[in-house]
């Protein structure tokens, strides 16, 4: 599943693809995703072929959070939560350090 969710994101240029491997620290997923798109039409443009590639291959979408501001999109795909931000708000939030997991897999974009 992470593999389509990154596939799909950087496919639509999104930046700084990141993977958190949170199982075992929280009971909302296994691993989050976060990305960066440059701007708010960007990260829609992400968030829908994200989406859309899940779909494709038969996962579910739970739900979608965000997408009318398109600053911060959450989209949950069961086991694997997806984080896609401006850079202004990825920055702000900072779930890498929230997180502060040391096995964070990182993908240059």
């Amino acid at each position: 599943m992470i593999d389509v969710v990154r596939e799909s994101a950087l496919d639509k240029k999104g930046e700084g693809f990141t993977a958190l491997d949170v199982s075992g620290r929280t009971i909302l997923a296994d691993t989050f995703a976060i990305v960066t798109g440059r701007s708010r039409i960007q990260t829609r443009a992400i968030a829908d072929a994200v989406t859309e590639a899940a779909r494709l291959r038969g996962y579910g979408v739970s739900r979608i959070e965000g997408y009318g501001d398109g600053s911060w999109i959450l989209i949950d795909l069961g086991n694997v939560i997806v984080h896609v931000f401006t850079p202004e708000q990825r920055e702000f939030y900072n779930l890498e350090r929230l997180w502060s997991l040391p096995n964070a897999a990182s993908s240059a974009s």
